[in-house]
């Protein structure tokens, strides 16, 4: 099984993000790509839809295959090896299946963060942790519909904050456009990797869908991403994106 080591956690915490290979099995990608062709079918991109698509399923009470998924392949255990010790991860809420239909050249022009629009039901932004990907599709080579990050960007964005205060990250309107605020981002990078590896993304961290160069005839990028939440995140979400290194190890 996959595991966290001390340079991979340096490596999160310098960069933002960290691709792990080899945390799914041929058994499990391909178990994947049959819950996300069921997904699929029950709400379908439009006919003749190329680009992004993307479809989100709240767990209940009752559970999800896709929950249970998370779960028995190691994602869960892996997350929870970059936080600081005594600290666990909470079972994700919910979870979105992302793919990339080719032809698709668009470029991002810049990133965003997620959570800010709409807010959760109490008016908090939608903060969390760290965004799991889980790659059923290859992502070793780039303009595949790979993930663009600004690495670095999660601690210059936790300074931005330190600086203005963590209610910064609600006024909406000097972080367009994105929503992400007007910080030195740097330059991209694309997440690479084969079919089978995890990315993890700070919370802060710039990012945005990237292109699909592919022909019509290619496969379609798939991903499943979960959002997740360290324990009591919510309680003291001003922490954790004022200091955007206290949550982890």
């Amino acid at each position: 099984m996959a595991a966290i080591s001390d340079d991979m956690r340096l490596t999160f915490r310098r960069q933002g993000y960290l691709v792990v290979p080899g945390v799914l099995d041929q058994r499990q990608i391909a178990f994947g790509r049959r819950a996300v062709r069921a997904v699929l079918a029950k709400w379908p991109p439009a006919d003749g839809h190329s680009g992004p698509h993307s479809v989100f399923r709240r767990f209940g009470e009752e559970g999800h295959p896709l929950l249970d998924f998370y779960r028995e392949t190691g994602v869960e255990a892996l997350a929870g090896q970059l936080l600081r010790r005594g600290l666990g991860m909470q079972d994700p809420e919910h979870v979105q299946v992302a793919t990339t239909i080719p032809p698709w050249p668009h470029r991002p022009g810049g990133p965003h963060v997620d959570g800010l629009t709409p807010t959760e039901p109490d008016g908090r932004p939608g903060t969390f942790t760290v965004l799991a990907g889980v790659w059923l599709t290859d992502h070793t080579a780039p303009d595949r519909g790979n993930l663009w990050m600004w690495p670095r960007t999660h601690l210059r964005f936790g300074q931005y904050l330190a600086e203005r205060g963590a209610d910064a990250l609600t006024r909406i309107d000097e972080m367009a456009p994105g929503p992400y605020p007007r910080i030195e981002l740097g330059d991209p990078v694309q997440a690479l990797g084969p079919a089978g590896s995890v990315l993890f993304a700070h919370y802060l961290l710039a990012h945005n869908i990237g292109n699909h160069t592919g022909s019509s005839a290619d496969e379609r990028r798939e991903t499943l991403y979960y959002r997740l939440l360290a324990e009591g995140h919510r309680k003291r979400w001003r922490e954790a994106v004022a200091d955007p290194l206290a949550e982890f190890s």
